[in-house]
């Protein structure tokens, strides 16, 4: 379990989760009860809300105290003297094929395999960093993308059905409920603020979802989209780099906020010490 002591990031979860609570707040409190108290509605939406919340919240805190994919440093410190150094700050490995991607980070001092890069919050070098991201306080990497993914998705229906449930509540009024002034004016208030959140939220991780998958399909993390580095296998087929993300289980599994044996044991496929250098 990690945990990035970043002020932006702590600041970021803070504010996620108050948005979260404060969603489920007014569609319990001032939508579900007070608009369909008798209707055979309520317990079906209360239960599959609280569901979407419930999911939302293990994929955010499975992308947040997950390991990115960090790198380990070396119990011995190691020489790298013979080495060239290259514009970015890195070491490279001489070599052929995949042996010339290694790469020896000067900032971690130790060898990291290909497609990894030194994130400076974290103070690590992450594999397959993607980029860092304040809103789970951690790097988007090989270990934890799947779960980043998963609470975009979760983000997006949950903002998706608070929206169709206000709208639903204001055209279809409810006409034997409370006609208590002060409460109807404190329900169109809540609805209000939580329609503009649910629409901000919902274009925002929309946006960042389209991204992310993007650079799954294409094989190239944002990182190597800005170094223009292309696709890191462009002949692998789609479905298999997304099940490298995901797992090899099935894809209906795929939006589960759970590791599956395969998929944790991928992780350990490259050995990060064994090459001649």
């Amino acid at each position: 379990m990690v945990f990035i002591r970043d002020p932006c990031g702590i600041v970021c979860l803070i504010f996620t989760y108050g948005a979260v609570i404060y969603a489920d707040y007014v569609v319990m409190r001032w939508i579900i009860l007070t608009t369909m108290p008798l209707s055979i509605w309520a317990p079906f939406h209360v239960v599959l809300f609280n569901t979407i919340v419930f999911l939302l919240g293990m994929s955010h805190l499975k992308a947040v105290f997950s390991d990115p994919g960090i790198v380990p440093l070396p119990a011995n410190r190691l020489d790298f003297s013979d080495l060239h150094t290259t514009n970015n700050g890195t070491k490279q490995i001489s070599g052929n094929g995949h042996g010339s991607e290694w790469t020896v980070c000067t900032r971690c001092e130790t060898y990291r395999p290909p497609r990894a890069h030194h994130c400076r919050i974290c103070k690590r070098c992450i594999r397959r960093m993607d980029h860092h991201c304040p809103w789970i306080n951690n790097c988007v990497g090989e270990r934890n993308q799947k779960y980043f993914l998963q609470f975009l998705v979760y983000v997006g229906i949950l903002s998706l059905y608070s929206i169709g449930l206000i709208l639903g509540s204001w055209v279809s009024p409810c006409t034997e409920c409370s006609q208590n002034v002060i409460d109807s004016q404190l329900r169109m208030i809540h609805s209000v603020i939580l329609l503009l959140e649910s629409a901000l939220f919902g274009l925002f991780v929309t946006a960042i979802m389209v991204d992310q998958l993007h650079a799954i399909l294409y094989d190239e993390t944002a990182v190597e989209a800005i170094q223009q580095k292309g696709a890191y296998r462009p002949n692998r087929r789609k479905y298999q780099l997304l099940a490298d993300v995901f797992g090899r289980g099935h894809p209906a599994l795929w939006l589960l906020p759970c590791a599956s044996l395969n998929h944790a044991a991928r992780y350990h496929d490259t050995p990060l010490l064994s090459h001649d250098v």
